[in-house]
């Protein structure tokens, strides 16, 4: 523990944490999200490929297929990481955890190819993907593997996680999801790491992680609660939320329709994303905020006609400059508040 304390940890290693530089927080770079039963109804079918004639209907889901929601191939994801180097990223946050597909190497094979800096995730995604033999599993057991996972190698591979997360939960939160969060906690306080919390989709459950946080002994301050630009929509919960002292995230920017297909809301724009940072801004709350995309379509990677990950600094950067973000703000919410939080205490 006390050779990391201080430091960031890559899937190449640790680095000095202004060795940072700007920073996605909420990355996925090899993955499969598809929903289990999706995968059951497809069987063998291998679905279209992606074409310029069928991006939209799969982006829209006028074709509902896993080949959208599954990555396994490097050497593209290599290439859609350099793209976005050259936009101005230089670190993301790859949080492909249990449930997820987790590919360390691969990462590992990502980072070293392009010099981006990769900080994996670990732990567990929500119940539907996780094992059922899971169900039988205590708190300690879950919270040791995820010790285990950042001082000695995740997922059979000694490439070490530089997070926790993203733990998953749903609305309403099952057993097994508020074991692996209490597992979570634990694994917190042992590594110093950062939780990175997905919530369910209800308006008052992010609310609801950060109580159940605060009253079991998580450091709030080294949490962030993802995924708020489809959950929260209104001033007074997102005030609330930020008061408590957690990290807020954005990260779904690139999504520009209001079309969501996993709930019954209408997904806010980028424009309306800066107006809620700019809300947590004027109330104090810079320092508890990170933005990023959450891409895990392959209709948001640009080899398919997508924004890609350079999308941020290519176009929001900019917009954020055209709306009256200061350079501190935008220093901010790219650098500084990924530095500390990936920093292990």
């Amino acid at each position: 523990m006390s050779a990391l304390r201080g430091k960031i940890q890559t899937v190449a290693g640790p680095i000095a944490p202004d060795q940072l530089g700007a920073t996605l927080m909420h990355e996925h770079l090899l993955w499969d999200i598809a929903p289990p039963s999706m995968k059951a109804k497809a069987g063998n079918d291998p679905g279209p490929p992606i074409t310029l004639e069928n991006h939209w209907k799969y982006h829209y889901g006028e074709i509902s297929h896993p080949r959208k929601y599954q990555l396994h191939d490097v050497a593209i994801a290599i290439d859609e990481v350099a793209r976005m180097q050259k936009d101005g990223g230089r670190a993301i946050v790859e949080l492909s955890c249990g449930g997820l597909k987790p590919d360390p190497r691969g990462l590992q094979d990502i980072q070293l190819a392009t010099g981006v800096q990769v900080i994996m995730g670990c732990g567990y995604y929500v119940e539907e993907y996780q094992d059922p033999l899971n169900h039988n599993r205590t708190v300690d057991d879950f919270a040791q593997e995820m010790v285990a996972q950042v001082f000695d190698g995740a997922w059979g591979t000694d490439v070490k996680a530089g997070i926790i997360g993203e733990i998953g939960c749903q609305s309403p939160w099952t057993d097994l999801e508020r074991k692996v969060m209490r597992a979570a906690f634990i694994a917190q306080k042992e590594t110093g790491c950062t939780i990175n919390v997905h919530p369910g989709r209800n308006e008052d459950q992010p609310q609801e992680v950060a109580t159940f946080a605060r009253e079991h002994g998580a450091d709030l301050a080294r949490m962030v609660i993802s995924h708020i630009d489809r959950t929260i929509f209104d001033s007074d919960r997102l005030l609330r939320l930020a008061d408590t002292g957690v990290t807020v995230e954005f990260d779904l920017f690139g999504q520009e329709n209001s079309y969501y297909s996993l709930s019954d809301i209408d997904m806010p724009n980028d424009a309306i994303r800066l107006r809620h940072l700019r809300t947590l801004i004027d109330h104090g709350h810079l320092d508890r905020l990170v933005i990023s995309h959450d891409i895990c379509y392959l209709t948001r990677l640009t080899r398919f006609g997508g924004h890609g990950y350079g999308h941020i600094f290519r176009n929001v950067v900019p917009m954020m400059r055209r709306r009256g973000f200061s350079e501190d703000e935008i220093d901010a919410i790219l650098v500084r508040n990924p530095r500390r939080l990936l920093t292990i205490a």
